[in-house]
């Protein structure tokens, strides 16, 4: 076994030499010898998605570094371990390594286990290399959530929590998840603190799962050993039991000192399905929005991707004036501007052109989307209409019965139920808790009145107008 781990050192300081010592560090540095048979080398790792990231982009370096050791190396296979030794052993077989979720034993052991093995050990949820904190671009309307961001990302263990919980709110493909998974990646680099990251839907499987084989208290003292807990859309996040124990870890880590990071699609008050105690807590730390992406933002953007293509394609060039016609056409989100530049680079390779206006124009033209109106807030409808019949928005919510009231109240629910996607029971419990068909008997009185009183039909377009601005 000597002469095997002799010539193992020695392909992977090629290794070393070949990929870089970053890239090294990132995904072979856990990387371990199991054997050598013939004409295949068998490597172990100890996740599912280093397996898999290796397979796809390193698999030919990995086996030309064997090779120049062993030329009689033909395969590399490559196989997942358990990220820590079990504690108890299971009364049933276990199933592979390749195939079992998250078992209990290793729930059990996260508490001492390696700080580079936390993910595995609660099941964290896998993350994108390529969402870093040096490949986000900065712009006018995310300057705060990266500031925020990258302050939780610097801390140390020990340090201070200066907002508690982070909570980022943003619509779909505007950069929340780049920026929590950069957190977590600049986090656990320094191997210092345990910083995991969960969507909502990996912390309800972890939770349920854990019920089901009877460890839910190894799993609460393993989430609350987190020095940092990340969690991506919590919109998503259902079942009262789980809210519960999201509430009690979320309490929990907050009375600990330990740093809470967590996403959204909107603010904790647009939550309805989340308990009254979560939504406070929640709104009790820093809230921060990243807005839509302005032209000149889109356009960094796209030279970012671009200049990220090239690190594989040398030769993949994008004009100028097609990058300021994509910034100006595809104003949707984040994904659009990647979708683009990937489709140029599919188009310019596969038929060996170069990139043109013209060809930009037909590859992109699904992607070139009418201006997403902007999302209105029933707090922000509330707060206009108050504004307009000079009563306060505490009236509006109120029982107050007097016609002072209550017609700007259903004016209020009309604009609602014709200005948002909120349904009628969700708008009733936005104001005051009303019943669902009192909403109802609003909209349709609205309705109504607009259609035979001029006057009321100018004001209701005047506040559409005021909120759509």
């Amino acid at each position: 076994m000597t002469m095997e781990q002799d010539r193992w050192s020695r392909v992977k300081s090629r290794l070393r030499s070949n990929v870089g010592e970053d890239v090294y560090t990132s995904w072979f540095a856990r990387m371990d010898l199991e054997g050598v048979q013939e004409e295949s080398v068998r490597l172990s790792v100890p996740t599912r998605f280093l397996k898999s990231w290796i397979q796809a982009h390193y698999a030919e370096r990995v086996l030309s570094c064997w090779q120049a050791e062993m030329p009689e190396v033909h395969r590399i296979d490559l196989t997942v371990r358990s990220a820590v030794r079990p504690v108890v052993q299971p009364k049933e077989a276990p199933a592979p390594v390749e195939t079992r979720r998250a078992p209990a034993p290793e729930l059990r052991s996260t508490a001492t286990a390696p700080v580079s093995a936390n993910h595995d050990a609660l099941g964290g949820s896998p993350l994108d290399p390529r969402l870093t904190f040096a490949s986000f671009v900065v712009g006018r309307s995310n300057t705060l959530a990266h500031a925020a961001a990258r302050q939780v990302a610097e801390g140390r263990r020990g340090d201070p929590v200066m907002f508690n919980p982070l909570y980022i709110h943003a619509g779909v493909g505007l950069g929340k998840t780049h920026l929590l998974q950069a957190v977590t990646w600049a986090g656990n680099s320094g191997n210092e603190r345990k910083v995991l990251y969960l969507t909502a839907e990996k912390f309800m499987y972890g939770f349920v799962a854990a019920l089901k084989t009877q460890t839910a208290l190894a799993f609460k003292e393993a989430l609350r050993g987190i020095d940092v807990l990340v969690i991506d859309d919590l919109q998503f996040l259902q079942g009262k039991s789980t809210q519960a124990e999201f509430c009690h870890t979320l309490n929990a880590l907050i009375d600990a000192g330990r740093q809470v990071v967590i996403a959204a699609d909107r603010p904790p008050s647009d939550l309805e399905s989340l308990d009254d105690r979560v939504r406070s807590r929640l709104a009790g730390g820093l809230v921060v929005e990243m807005g839509s992406l302005g032209e000149e933002l889109r356009h960094g953007i796209l030279k970012s991707r671009v200049a990220a293509a090239r690190a594989h394609h040398a030769t993949f060039e994008v004009p100028e004036e097609v990058l300021l016609y994509l910034a100006r056409t595809i104003t949707h989100n984040g994904r659009d501007l990647e979708g683009a530049i990937n489709r140029l680079l599919a188009h310019s390779k596969l038929n060996n052109r170069p990139v043109t206006l013209e060809m930009a124009e037909h590859e992109v033209r699904d992607l070139v989307r009418p201006q997403e109106p902007k999302r209105i807030k029933i707090e922000d409808i509330q707060r206009v209409v108050a504004r307009q019949y000079n009563v306060s928005r505490s009236d509006l919510l109120s029982s107050r019965r007097t016609a002072n009231v209550v017609r700007p109240r259903q004016v209020a629910m009309y604009l609602a139920k014709t200005l948002t996607l909120r349904s009628l029971p969700e708008i009733g419990r936005r104001f005051g808790g009303r019943d669902h068909t009192t909403v109802l008997h609003a909209v349709r009185k609205i309705e109504a009145l607009v259609s035979k009183d001029t006057a009321l039909s100018e004001e209701v377009e005047s506040l559409k107008r005021q909120l759509q601005e």
